[in-house]
């Protein structure tokens, strides 16, 4: 029989939801039945908040009623860099048993660093190669090493068909992603949307540490992005009209000029314009790079560490010519903050707005059975909704 959880902060008359199982070591997590359906994990290093959540009521779609949730809570000390806040990184088991509890989770799994590396650190190690190297591995060195590592063994502790991670940290997915597939793990990789607050703030686990002003200059990460999302679809949309008008464009803006018709006649220049500017990459940068500079002379300022459109299957920088999905990411330090945020954007043909991080859910077909799972990419924009953790595992 399941038991309950208080939840001081439970309305009156609302019973709370059953508590998942907390189990503490891996003999006690084989010893669990997996269910009738597919088991599904959500790795996290707690401090559990909304983002997290969206992870696990995804997971429970994913796997449908019979299957099951597990849900790891772990602060991995082999992803944490000198000087980095290992010992800061708060611990909230209790409350994060209770935010798995309302999520749908059937079992938290919370080992000790003695159970995941019962000999010390790991003298072997995953590397993440030359994706592990580039924005947050140049900023972090050896940081996806151990993010790779710890996710590894907690895919072999935990046994799912399938893992679900968030797409704000979109390099760390990206690698994770690119190591099951290399080395064939038997498990389905799902990338599940961002989660923003009411203002557009991406969840973090570390937005508790901003001041009231401080996180008014951190809204700025995600103003850059939407920034560039929303100029390139407007550049794209004059583009298309100027394809439609063909070298009439700037012959009519110079026609309705003379006439004394102002507006339309901005109008058709404004397309004409398009026709002949930079190509989207270039528009997309420079639209983000208005706002973060702006953003650096506000009080507090916002440190920008980098800005970056890559290519989502390797993070190499895409050249002002690319076409097809990147992603636009960035990262900046506000007080002795540090935040990350991304948003996918879509060039060329057929170009369509980055996934907007408001939406919930992942929603993609049923899960198969350990044994038939298969390794995927996150779903391209414009399939299945979109945003971020909130992180499981980026302590970001």
């Amino acid at each position: 029989m399941t038991t309950a959880i208080p939840d001081p902060h439970q309305a009156p008359g609302v019973h709370p939801a059953p508590s998942p199982r907390l189990l503490h070591t891996a003999a006690e997590l084989r010893a669990t039945a997996r269910g009738d359906g597919p088991r599904a994990v959500v790795m996290t290093m707690g401090a559990l908040h909304e983002g997290h959540a969206t992870l696990m009521r995804a997971a429970r779609e994913r796997v449908g009623p019979h299957g099951q949730v597990v849900v790891t809570v772990f602060v991995n000390p082999l992803q944490f860099g000198a000087g980095e806040d290992l010992d800061r990184y708060p611990r909230t088991l209790d409350a994060d048993v209770r935010v798995a509890a309302g999520a749908g989770a059937d079992v938290v799994f919370a080992p000790s660093v003695d159970e995941v590396y019962p000999g010390g650190e790991p003298q072997v190690r995953i590397a993440a190669g030359p994706m592990g190297t580039l924005l947050e591995g140049a900023s972090r060195p050896g940081h996806f090493d151990g993010v790779l590592t710890v996710v590894a063994k907690l895919l072999h502790l935990t046994a799912p068909d399938v893992a679900l991670f968030g797409e704000k940290d979109a390099q760390q997915l990206a690698v994770i992603t690119r190591m099951a597939a290399d080395l064939n793990f038997p498990v389905e990789i799902v990338g599940v949307p961002t989660v923003r607050e009411d203002d557009g703030l991406a969840r973090s686990s570390r937005n508790r540490y901003l001041s009231a002003a401080e996180r008014r200059t951190a809204l700025a990460l995600s103003t850059a992005l939407f920034a560039a999302r929303d100029r390139l679809t407007a550049e794209e949309a004059l583009r298309a009209r100027a394809g439609a008008d063909g070298p009439r464009s700037r012959r009519r803006s110079e026609a309705l000029a003379a006439l004394g018709e102002e507006r339309a006649a901005a109008d058709a220049h404004a397309v004409a314009r398009a026709a002949a500017g930079p190509p989207g990459p270039a528009v997309a940068r420079a639209a983000a790079h208005a706002v973060l500079a702006d953003a650096a002379r506000l009080d507090p300022p916002l440190e920008l560490d980098y800005l970056a459109l890559v290519d989502p299957s390797d993070f190499t920088e895409v050249p002002d010519g690319y076409q097809g999905e990147a992603v636009l990411a960035l990262a900046a330090r506000v007080g002795t903050t540090r935040l990350i945020d991304n948003i996918r954007l879509h060039f060329g043909p057929g170009t369509a707005p980055g996934r907007d991080a408001h939406t919930p859910g992942a929603s993609q077909g049923p899960v198969r059975p350990r044994g038939g799972a298969a390794v995927t990419s996150p779903q391209a924009p414009g399939g299945a909704p979109s945003d971020e953790p909130q992180g499981p595992l980026g302590a970001s």
